[in-house]
Parts: structure tokens; sequence; C-alpha cells
């Protein structure tokens, strides 16, 4: 079933997408009917820019046990890096 409830958030990272790399300034997450993934529902992630139009986009669809297993991974990694590493401003 839809929930039609988005959890949006604004962030600061960088996407590639069909013309190369841009700025990703909001994360929208909902869960809905994917457009491409072969299941009834998955976990969507659209990462954006919304200033640059609607080709500024990434599109994700997961399933739920995936979506759950990548959270589980990005915590794991970002608490195993020193502090600080994963900061805005950090030097690369």
């Amino acid at each position: 079933m839809c929930t039609y409830d988005t959890e949006t958030v604004e962030i600061e990272g960088s996407a590639k997408g069909p013309d190369g790399w841009f700025a990703v300034t909001r994360a929208a997450v909902y869960v809905d009917h994917p457009h491409h993934a072969p299941f009834g529902h998955t976990l969507n992630i659209d990462f954006a820019d919304p200033a640059q139009g609607p080709a500024a986009r990434v599109a994700v669809e997961l399933t739920e046990e995936a979506a759950r297993a990548l959270m589980a991974a990005i915590g794991a990694a970002l608490d195993k890096a020193p502090a600080g590493l994963a900061s805005a401003g950090a030097a690369v």
C-alpha cells in the first residue's frame, strides 16, 4: 500500500547523472510503486538539486531488506571513519 508519506532532507553532496556530476541539495525518501524495479513496492530515494530542474535527479528503488542493509552499511562506514572525516568542508 502506498502511504504517500515523503520524508525530505536538505543535504550537501554530489551525484552522477546522464550528463555528468551535479550538486545534490535535497533527498526525498518514500515508499511507493517503483518505476523500474520488479517489485510491488520499494523504498525510493530521490537525490536532487531542484534549482537545476528535473534533469538534476538520481533515483534509487530498493527492497525493504536492501534499504535496511544500506542503512546499516552507512552507519558502519561512518562509525569506522576517523571523527570529522566525513564532515562538510573536510579536506579530501
